[in-house]
């Protein structure tokens, strides 16, 4: 089996497109007839200009393909403003790239009137099911998948889902030995990190204009992959 992981798209329907075309390429040339899943890391929407795009396009697969989804913190808090009227939990929400996620859908929240209601019907029955089946992490093998990390020296099952979204210092300073190689996004890098006990594939897609991914195979060194396109202006982080 190969595993394909991808970074955060944050709204980047051309990257993801042209990244589903390099990772068909990459399994054509070199594990043709091979079972195939791509893990997707979370944090598909937001920044970008075309969250619906990059929702409708993961919603549906690659075709020969295998499709794992979790949770990002960007759609943690979308989810959070389909249950409240809360002020600050939309503000938090649209000033970290909500409101391009929004306008990708027709409708904009920027001057008020928090309606959750009309967010639901925004997105509809179809994406509200699956965003709300996203996962918070998975296993295979030696690697975790998951959007943020983890904390160190915690087993996996007793881990806070905060942190899974949306760890950062503690866990990329430390040099422990997590039980698994964790594979993970949102913390933004030039270029892909891989070190002993983790590999990082967030590399911009909104703020840089690039997208990567890692191929995982059994008893073979990772293999990064990525696309490039312009840089997006109107990003909101």
């Amino acid at each position: 089996m190969v595993h394909y992981a991808i970074g955060d798209i944050h709204g980047r329907d051309d990257l993801l497109d042209a990244m589903y075309a390099r990772i068909q390429a990459d399994y054509r040339l070199r594990h043709e007839g091979e079972r195939a899943v791509i893990v997707h890391l979370g944090d598909y929407i937001d920044g970008g200009s075309e969250s619906r795009g990059v929702v409708d396009r993961v919603m549906r697969g690659v075709d020969g393909f295998e499709s794992v989804h979790l949770l990002g913190n960007h759609e943690a808090m979308m989810l959070e403003c389909l249950v409240t009227d809360d002020r600050q939990v939309w503000m938090n929400w649209l000033g970290n790239g909500g409101d391009e996620t929004l306008r990708s859908f027709g409708v904009s929240f920027r001057f008020g009137g928090y309606d959750p209601k009309v967010l639901v019907d925004t997105l509809g029955p179809d994406r509200l099911a699956w965003f709300r089946s996203l996962r918070s992490f998975c296993v295979h093998e030696e690697y975790l998948f998951v959007h943020a990390g983890i904390r160190p020296g915690i087993p996996i099952e007793s881990q806070k889902l905060k942190d899974l979204l949306w760890i950062r210092g503690r866990f990329l300073e430390s040099d422990a030995d997590h039980g698994y190689i964790v594979v993970h996004g949102h913390t933004p890098t030039d270029l892909p990190v891989r070190k002993h006990n983790r590999i990082g594939i967030d590399t911009g897609a909104a703020i840089r204009g690039e997208l990567s991914a890692v191929a995982l195979e059994p008893a073979k060194e990772p293999r990064f992959l990525s696309v490039e396109g312009s840089v997006q202006a109107h990003v909101s982080w």
